[in-house]
């Protein structure tokens, strides 16, 4: 028998009973929980793209340097820092050899503290030959010579320090000026440096104490020719000049001679400051004689 109007009815009914409904309000929760958590996953895949970056850029740069605080009067002072070495100087290596001699180097001997002779009447070395020194440059210069002094008042360069200041001269001859304690009053002697002086030779370059031995001969000749002129200036000096061992002489890398005036005992010191004048003529004129016998030996 089919089953009746109302009876299809009914079981539609329970069909649409069974089937769940949800309301309104839960659905626009449910999109908002997954639209807040979408945005949620985009921020934090955002972040870990940024982190590495950033983490590089620190790495590039150095972390900024403390700012100084006050100091702590508990912490331990740092450690004395030893001073620094200074490089041993070097005498100047010799100016390169000119066949014109131009330059006279007028070396005062001692000053400063290192007053060299002295006389029972107030005679000073160091300075009656820095009185020698401006005679001498006078006359030199005018005779178209340059002159260059180791020392210009009572100062005392090294021996080291005046060789050096003569090395660098070109077409030069070496003066070194001293008065003696002993030997006849107004009389001067011209001195060269005995060859083979100063230690043993050694293979290599000349060491800088035995410079002069590579002018030994032409120091020979101008204390020649210097003896002679003070020989005719002051009577009763030698006619040939002396060897000695002066230490000045010894890193000269040029013609050197000393020259030595008698004496300290001199009674007053006028009458060896007198001798000025006539040991400038006798200097003048034996340089001028030897310049030849220079600009023809120069290497």
């Amino acid at each position: 028998m089919p089953p009746s109007a109302s009876a299809n009815e009914h079981r539609a009914h329970e069909n649409r009973a069974g089937q769940t409904t949800l309301p309104v309000s839960d659905i626009l929760v449910h999109v908002r929980k997954s639209f807040l958590r979408g945005i949620l996953l985009l921020i934090a895949a955002a972040i870990m793209l940024a982190v590495p970056a950033c983490t590089g850029q620190a790495q590039q740069q150095p972390p900024p340097a403390p700012s100084p605080g006050p100091p702590n009067p508990q912490a331990p002072a740092p450690p004395p820092q030893a001073p620094a070495q200074e490089t041993p100087k070097q005498p100047a290596a010799p100016a390169t050899p000119s066949r014109t001699l131009n330059v006279v180097v007028l070396d005062p001997g001692h000053g400063g503290t290192d007053a060299g002779a002295r006389g029972g009447n107030g005679v000073i070395e160091s300075e009656v030959v820095l009185s020698y020194a401006r005679a001498l440059r006078a006359e030199l210069e005018r005779q178209g010579l340059r002159v260059v002094v180791t020392r210009q008042g009572n100062e005392n360069p090294t021996p080291d320090e005046r060789s050096a200041l003569a090395n660098r001269q070109r077409g030069s001859v070496f003066l070194s000026l001293h008065i003696s304690s002993t030997g006849p009053p107004g009389t001067a002697r011209a001195y060269t440096l005995p060859e083979g002086v100063g230690p043993p030779a050694r293979s290599g370059p000349l060491p800088w104490d035995q410079a002069q031995e590579a002018y030994a001969e032409r120091s020979r000749r101008l204390a020649e020719l210097l003896q002679v002129q003070l020989a005719q200036k002051f009577r009763g000096s030698p006619e040939v000049p002396a060897h000695a061992a002066v230490r000045q002489l010894r890193t000269i890398a040029a013609p050197a001679v000393a020259v030595e005036v008698s004496s300290v005992s001199a009674l007053k010191r006028e009458q060896l400051e007198q001798m000025g004048t006539r040991l400038a003529e006798a200097v003048a004129r034996a340089v001028t004689a030897y310049r030849p016998l220079y600009e023809a030996g120069a290497n």
